[in-house]
């Protein structure tokens, strides 16, 4: 995979490729396309615990208990019902780059989430500066449902839905942060060169035929 997406990409950090700006999207792109089609970042809960370490969801400080939960057969439940909810999440995106909200029963299930799994804040300072943090410390996989719930509301909520795209030329979603709102590739290193050079290709063929 990374020979595919270009192995000196910054985008990449351990196996990972973060090109969503938004969590939420970041966990969409762990499902990437190959020449053979799909594959799945997430086989198993040594590459869920990875992904939410290099996601900087959670700290590397914080993994002890909920570890142990992940290598049990709750860990492995909790990462067949969040690869479903992925699935539910895309469709609730695609929605939303269409210009559409997600179903109601998208919601009733984000909803249900937040109930369940409910977030803490806390006001630190940090380097002088009054910083929102969320206060996290889970003891089992399940915990780990307030992260992805967090990250969902954050991104319905706190986003502008006209930003959120699809990239032109694969499967990866992003949230547009540049000024002019003019993103159209998941990474220019990435997806951008090669629909680039394929374009120059194609008129030079036509300016030699």
């Amino acid at each position: 995979m990374r020979a595919m997406w270009g192995a000196e990409s910054k985008e990449w950090v351990d196996g990972f490729l973060f090109i969503g700006n938004q969590p939420a999207l970041d966990l969409l792109n762990t499902v990437l396309l190959s020449n053979n089609g799909s594959v799945e970042m997430l086989p198993d809960t040594k590459a869920l615990k990875r992904w939410l370490i290099a996601a900087g969801l959670i700290s590397t400080q914080r993994t002890a208990r909920w570890s142990r939960s992940l290598k049990s057969s709750q860990g492995e439940n909790f990462l067949k019902r969040l690869r479903e909810f992925r699935t539910r999440l895309r469709a609730a995106v695609l929605r939303l780059e269409a210009g559409k909200p997600p179903t109601r029963q998208f919601l009733a299930e984000l909803n249900g989430l937040l109930r369940t799994h409910p977030s803490r804040r806390a006001v630190v300072l940090r380097d002088r500066k009054l910083r929102r943090e969320t206060v996290f410390e889970p003891s089992t996989a399940d915990h780990l449902w307030g992260l992805i719930a967090a990250a969902t509301e954050s991104l319905l909520c706190d986003t502008d839905p006209s930003r959120i795209r699809k990239c032109e030329s694969c499967i990866g979603h992003f949230y547009d942060a540049s000024k002019k709102g003019s993103r159209r590739w998941c990474s220019m290193k990435l997806c951008g060169n090669k629909v680039k050079v394929a374009a120059y290709k194609k008129r030079q063929r036509i300016t030699e035929s």
